[in-house]
């Protein structure tokens, strides 16, 4: 049975800061914004944090299921960086704003940025193993930055948002390739989250360790696939993005351990089959879990697919955990995800003020993990939540009662 996501959809935030903005607020040095290949990032509000991320992700996927088919979900897995709890996940909270039935496997899963591509293998194992016909999945990649890096050089390109898949056995948008993975893991301290309020690690350590692993996980795929060729056997190639300059140069690192050629062949192939999966991670930043998925949707939407096309999928997490796999994207999977209208929703954000800006990130303390009470009132940013939220029927967080989170439609 073909096992994969049947459909997609990407919450992108409503607002956002231009990044060189950021760079002359900041005083950084801008040759460096080259590097970024960033124009803008989505910011959350104080009354969004992980769940409304992946909620506002998710419910027009599920709004658009018949009852019939909202009971063939019998897994909800979040993938995050972003936890609450220790203990509870956020797919909890997801289920009962989503008011998806509770004959279902509720779980979340952690490793960085590679969380949502655990959470989508994982689905995918389990609906293929399930003697039940038509069961489903739905699955979350959501994360919310700190403002921990603030006044450095990670800020510009930290985003915000989720992306939502349901994975089925009619995978219209990408069809996964069965048995065609390849993995590469080890311990390094690269970047971490050792308290809400703080994110620390070594830069150039993490470069260094995606590069390593994009270079052995897909040597590894070719173990699994002896007939696989980087130059012939993939239409496109879809990286995990935490910037988009990094994805150029990992590009270039693979092609040398691949299929060495001139810098300016290397650079056409780049820029013909990788570099649409990166558009929207100009705009909206490093989604952490999302990301890859992010570039996914941006690769659907800014090709031809008039016929099915196999992609290569690149996922990696801090720490650290990495796969190399592949899939093959439709007509019918493009056709459905420009109906989502992602390229619009990125167009609407807010544009922030660098005042704006700030308050919001001194208030986004208040929405982390480890907060006991709280009501969230929304008359500081009024001007931004007025023009984006109210009347739009999103989720917001509404309170915290000892510690229990509490959200209203906005």
């Amino acid at each position: 049975m073909a096992v994969g996501i049947e459909a997609i959809n990407a919450y992108v935030g409503q607002a956002s800061l231009g990044v060189p903005q950021l760079f002359e607020a900041r005083g950084l040095d801008d040759r460096r914004r080259g590097n970024l290949m960033m124009e803008r990032k989505s910011v959350n509000l104080p009354c969004e944090d992980p769940v409304t991320n992946a909620v506002n992700a998710a419910k027009p996927l599920v709004d658009e299921l018949t009852p019939e088919e909202r009971d063939r979900i019998e897994l909800i897995v979040v993938g995050t960086e972003s936890g609450l709890d220790f203990g509870k996940p956020i797919s909890t909270y997801v289920q009962h704003y989503l008011g998806l039935g509770k004959r279902c496997r509720s779980f979340e899963v952690k490793h960085a940025c590679y969380g949502g591509t655990a959470a989508l293998q994982t689905a995918a194992g389990i609906v293929a193993a399930c003697p039940v016909p038509g069961a489903k999945a739905l699955v979350i990649a959501a994360d919310a930055s700190s403002v921990a890096a603030r006044d450095t050089y990670w800020e510009p390109s930290q985003g915000a948002g989720a992306v939502a898949m349901l994975v089925g056995g009619a995978p219209g948008i990408l069809a996964l390739d069965p048995g065609a993975n390849g993995y590469h893991s080890f311990e390094v301290m690269d970047t971490l989250r050792p308290r809400p309020d703080l994110e620390a690690g070594d830069s150039d350590l993490s470069l260094m360790a995606y590069m390593e692993c994009l270079v052995h996980s897909f040597a590894a795929y070719r173990e699994r696939v002896p007939s696989a060729d980087l130059m012939t056997t993939f239409d496109h190639l879809v990286f995990h993005t935490p910037f988009a300059g990094m994805v150029k140069g990992a590009y270039r690192r693979l092609r040398r351990a691949q299929a060495p050629a001139t810098p300016q062949e290397a650079d056409r192939d780049f820029a013909e089959r990788v570099e649409p999966c990166l558009r929207y991670a100009t705009q909206v930043g490093n989604v952490y879990s999302a990301a890859l998925y992010l570039a996914l949707c941006s690769l659907i939407d800014h090709v031809v697919l008039d016929v099915p096309k196999r992609v290569g999928m690149f996922s990696y997490g801090s720490g650290c955990a990495s796969e190399f796999y592949s899939g093959v994207v439709s007509p019918q999977g493009r056709r459905q995800l420009a109906g989502r209208g992602i390229k619009a929703a990125i167009a609407d954000r807010h544009p922030l003020t660098m005042p704006q800006y700030e308050l919001i990130s001194d208030l986004s303390t208040q929405r982390m993990s480890g907060v006991r009470d709280h009501a969230y009132d929304v008359t500081p940013y009024a001007e931004v939540y007025e023009s984006r939220f109210a009347g739009r029927g999103l989720l917001v967080l509404d309170k915290v009662v000892d510690f229990h989170r509490r959200y209203r439609w906005s």
